[in-house]
């Protein structure tokens, strides 16, 4: 490591964000399976997209597929997890993005981490659903074979989920639509001044 140094690329990412016309930020959606996090993303950004902004998307089970294939679910895995996409993020971000990220992420110190991983905005926001809810969604039927005993660590069931404290904004799933969680974010945008009417 003592041979690594950072190099300063040329175009910044104040001059990304001027082209762009917004700043960049990473909007961080963390709660259980089935909660609604990735729906809720993929509103989040339709509605940025329309106002002209640039945007990405980081969900859990694409990262998986690809850049975190080689990790599993038992603790020391899903913190591996969450510190890579926080690099990742924090790429993106410099490159004047406006990255959403949909991850269960469970810890709290995993969350911390990635948020002092992001040298811009970091959003952090508690898609909030009781658990038999999101075991009533089911959307994968993963807690169906949790509950059978086909998957260990399978986080509200096998293993911890510890809630976001007073400084992460919080959507209710359980009684608001993904349209209506989306657009509660895009408002904390607009008043964090990452967006405004016209990216």
């Amino acid at each position: 490591m003592n041979n690594l140094h950072y190099h300063e690329t040329q175009v910044t990412t104040k001059d990304k964000s001027k082209k762009n016309l917004h700043k960049p930020c990473v909007v961080w959606l963390t709660g259980l399976s089935g909660s609604g996090k990735s729906t809720i993303a993929n509103k989040l950004e339709r509605k940025l997209f329309e106002l002209g902004c640039q945007t990405h998307i980081l969900d859990g089970d694409n990262v998986r597929m690809g850049l975190n294939r080689d990790l599993g679910f038992l603790p020391h895995e899903r913190k591996e997890n969450i510190r890579r996409i926080g690099e990742v993020a924090n790429l993106f971000a410099e490159s004047g993005t406006i990255v959403i990220t949909a991850f269960i992420s469970p810890y709290a110190a995993d969350r911390g981490a990635a948020r002092e991983a992001c040298k811009h905005e970091f959003i952090e926001v508690f898609v909030d659903a009781p658990l038999q809810t999101c075991e009533d969604r089911d959307p994968k039927g993963l807690y169906k074979k949790a509950r059978a005993g086909l998957i260990n660590e399978f986080t509200g069931i096998s293993a911890p989920y510890e809630v976001p404290g007073d400084d992460a904004l919080t959507v209710d799933s359980s009684v608001m639509t993904a349209d209506e969680c989306a657009e509660v974010i895009l408002e904390e945008l607009v008043m964090f001044q990452m967006v405004g009417e016209k990216c």
